[in-house]
């Protein structure tokens, strides 16, 4: 009778497991590069996708992550985004950055979440304070140790 209810039990969570594996489909193709244009475009992910044959280096490149903003506001830090807005080859890659400059001796950051996606950060110059939850991190790096 034990191995009965050993079985059962087996079959039952074996049953069960099957349901709690999740992911992300795969995606359709290496790059969708993303046009406002929906005449002209395939929609797949989020955005229309503009022909593969038609797609530049442009549609991959941004700019403006070099160069540092004003921060004089209230907060005392600028976010500047790169994500599909600005690099229409993102779309469908999940894939977005930004880069943050903060005022001295006080920019803020204010609290944030980022639902299904990771944040990695990297200090360029002088010293960050980073919070998480209810532990504070203090990270070091500077460009010329």
């Amino acid at each position: 009778m034990k191995r009965v209810y050993f079985l059962a039990t087996f079959v039952f969570l074996a049953f069960a497991a099957s349901f709690a594996f999740a992911s992300d489909p795969s995606p359709l193709q290496d790059f969708c590069v993303a046009i406002n244009d929906t005449k002209d475009g395939v929609f797949v992910n989020g955005k229309f996708c503009k022909d593969p044959k038609l797609a530049t280096e442009n549609d991959f490149f941004f700019p403006g992550l070099n160069i540092a903003r004003n921060t004089s506001n209230p907060v005392g830090s600028v976010v500047t985004p790169a994500n599909v807005a600005q690099i229409p080859g993102l779309n469908t890659l999940g894939i977005s950055l930004v880069r943050i400059d903060y005022a001295p001796y006080g920019g803020l950051n204010p609290p944030h979440t980022h639902p299904r996606a990771t944040e990695i950060l990297t200090v360029l110059e002088e010293l960050c304070m980073l919070a998480l939850s209810h532990r504070t991190l203090i990270i070091v790096s500077s460009p010329k140790s």
